[in-house]
């Protein structure tokens, strides 16, 4: 890993304070992946398999997204308040249990509803990590005197995410080709190992935690939702990353299910599982070659909107290809354009986001966010699924590029808001050239360095 990424003392060597916390972050960020990515190349293929048909699949998936929906602001209260850490622990051992009580219900032969129910286990398990690795990671940085830019930090937690889902989606299927059952008990056992290196290595720094009771809960859950609207939702550029989220997730939940059943049937071979594993593996490193891009791009004084313009047009051409070929080879190539625009999109957003929001509300900002998104996915899930059964998967990737393009005149209202978060700043707390016209000198990764303010003339 390069030094220019920390701050730099005089002999040019990187203080060990942002070193450990950044090797910490990759840490857990790859365990966790690790374990999720097991489930992803076979997830659809076994819920086929324990008797749903392909609708059925994506109301099961759309419930643990509307889970998520449901549980984002309660769960926010958690990091926002008893910390990120606790937060993050509190999810290990939640999805532990809920991806054991998955492979119960199908042994025992449940049907629609109770998959539904572990769905919504599951759901409630993501939102305590929702926003929380992000919030930690952003002010454990600032606390230890972190100059650098976010986007090359979020960008090398993808990679790593990225490698992690390489291996998992591989072992994953080559699991699912002897049992679909174990790559979600091995999920489990890897969850478990995530909670001890997030015991042993993730410490909220730069962050003051409060007390959470019972009886203050209500009000607490007010509080969150009163501040997620203050310095999300009534910040206009916030509004929109928000609105973006939306539409991109009415597609790209359903989108990264349905290749599973889509593909081999194009390969007309139902029972190779261990293909689900291979294509799995290479939209890993479709990502990662995304991530590079971002390292490669992501330059003080650059925009964050001139990356993703074009990584959007990308997602949304790929994506209506994938339903317009009728062949193996030429799907799996589009299906790894969308997995290039998509590791272009992911930290820069992210790094955009958190360049609008002050420090102590980062957690609920982007669990509002990922709110947001969430609501678009049940809903595309749904809508999807219902058009994948009733007309073709390929229907739905059309549809789904269709959708993806109004995108683009979202990112373009963004563009010319000149917000802060665009900006790609030089280090933080020095004064910078690369403020935009009319806006303050200390931008984009200041703001998230520093925890400003929102512009005020950034609001609604």
């Amino acid at each position: 890993m390069s030094t220019d990424s920390y701050p730099v003392s005089p002999n040019g060597v990187p203080p060990p304070q942002s070193r450990r916390v950044v090797y910490a972050y990759l840490a857990i960020v790859g365990v966790y992946t690790l374990s999720a990515s097991l489930i992803w190349g076979v997830n659809t293929l076994f819920l086929l398999e324990a008797g749903l048909d392909i609708f059925e699949v994506f109301l099961a998936n759309g419930a643990f997204t509307a889970g998520m929906v449901v549980f984002e602001i309660p769960t926010g209260v958690v990091a926002d308040t008893v910390g990120r850490r606790f937060s993050f622990l509190l999810s290990t051992v939640v999805l532990l249990a809920g991806t054991l009580v998955y492979v119960w219900i199908a042994a025992a032969g449940g049907g629609l509803v109770p998959f539904i129910g572990a769905s919504l286990v599951l759901g409630l398990g993501f939102t305590f990590y929702s926003g929380a690795v992000e919030a930690w990671v952003v002010d454990a940085l600032a606390a230890s005197g972190y100059e650098g830019e976010l986007d090359r930090v979020f960008a090398r937690g993808a990679m790593v995410s990225g490698g992690a889902m390489l291996l998992g989606t591989l072992g994953g299927g080559a699991l699912g080709t002897v049992d679909l059952a174990l790559p979600f008990v091995a999920r489990s056992v890897l969850l478990a190992v995530a909670f001890v290196v997030a015991w042993l290595v993730m410490h909220d720094a730069g962050f003051e935690r409060r007390a959470l009771r019972p009886r203050t809960l209500p009000a607490e859950i007010g509080l969150v939702a009163r501040a997620g609207i203050r310095y999300g939702w009534r910040v206009r550029p916030v509004r929109w990353l928000y609105y973006l989220g939306f539409v991109q997730w009415l597609f790209l939940a359903w989108g990264f299910y349905a290749w599973q059943p889509y593909l081999l049937e194009l390969l007309d071979r139902g029972d190779a599982i261990w293909v689900a594993g291979v294509v799995a593996a290479g939209l890993s490193l479709a990502t990662i070659a995304g991530n590079s891009v971002v390292e490669l791009l992501a330059r003080p004084c650059g925009r964050r909107t001139t990356l993703l313009i074009p990584a959007t047009a990308l997602l949304a051409a790929a994506t209506a290809g994938i339903g317009l070929v009728d062949s193996f080879v030429p799907a799996v190539a589009l299906l790894m354009l969308v997995g290039l625009a998509c590791g272009v999109l992911a930290p820069v957003q992210q790094a955009f986001l958190h360049g609008l929001v002050p420090s102590a509300q980062r957690a609920t900002a982007v669990s509002l966010g990922s709110m947001v998104g969430h609501s678009g996915s049940v809903l595309g899930q749904s809508g999807l699924g219902w058009l994948g059964r009733e007309q073709s998967i390929s229907a739905g990737y059309v549809a789904g590029g269709v959708i993806t393009v109004a995108g683009l005149p979202m990112l373009w209202v963004l563009r010319r808001m000149h917000a802060a978060g665009d900006q790609i700043s030089d280090t933080a707390g020095r004064p910078s050239a690369c403020g935009a016209q009319g806006l303050p000198d200390v931008v984009g990764v200041d703001a998230i360095a520093r925890g400003i303010e929102p512009a005020s003339g950034e609001a609604a």
